[in-house]
């Protein structure tokens, strides 16, 4: 197991092809996915979004990464850096729903923020959140994101966040 990171309540790793039912679990929550802009996702199509689009970021020292409860050794999400099309690095996270509310999100985003700066020397790093989703809005400012206005992404408005590194290491 590639662990990438460690809070008090959170362990971070590194997700593998084997993870193909935690993706399939977590995205085939219409409730998971309903401001993330994509369908969820099937069975069948689980292991190609590990080796499409998760696997791939980890060559660049990013990555999506599986969140587990540390307690409970339960997965309960990813939290993570993506590099975009553009060349900006998105904090993103998607927890299971009986895990919302629980401040994990926070705390996994906040941990992720500080790896980001401290470790990758990263000097920006951006959030998006979908308009009516406060809840990710929250977290993002939470993390000491400024919101830098609203766009337009695949026809819904999205609210754009940015961090910029204040670490001088």
């Amino acid at each position: 197991m590639n662990i990438i990171l460690q809070t008090d309540r959170l362990l971070f790793r590194q997700f593998t092809l084997e993870d193909a039912h935690l993706i399939f679990e977590l995205n085939s929550d219409p409730e998971v996915v309903k401001y993330v802009h994509e369908a969820p996702t099937t069975r069948e199509n689980a292991p190609t979004v590990i080796r499409d689009i998760i696997l791939p970021q980890y060559e660049l020292g990013l990555g999506r990464w599986a969140v587990i409860n540390s307690s409970g050794n339960e997965f309960i999400g990813w939290c993570g850096l993506k590099k975009l099309t553009n060349g900006d690095i998105d904090l993103g996270f998607r927890y299971k729903r009986d895990h919302w509310g629980k401040g994990y999100a926070t705390e996994a985003a906040l941990a992720v923020v500080k790896y980001a700066f401290e470790v990758q020397g990263l000097d920006r790093i951006i959030g998006r959140a979908h308009i009516d989703n406060t809840a990710s809005q929250n977290v993002l400012e939470k993390c000491g994101m400024q919101f830098m206005g609203d766009t337009e992404e695949d026809g819904q408005l999205v609210r754009n966040y940015a961090l910029v590194s204040t670490f001088k290491g």
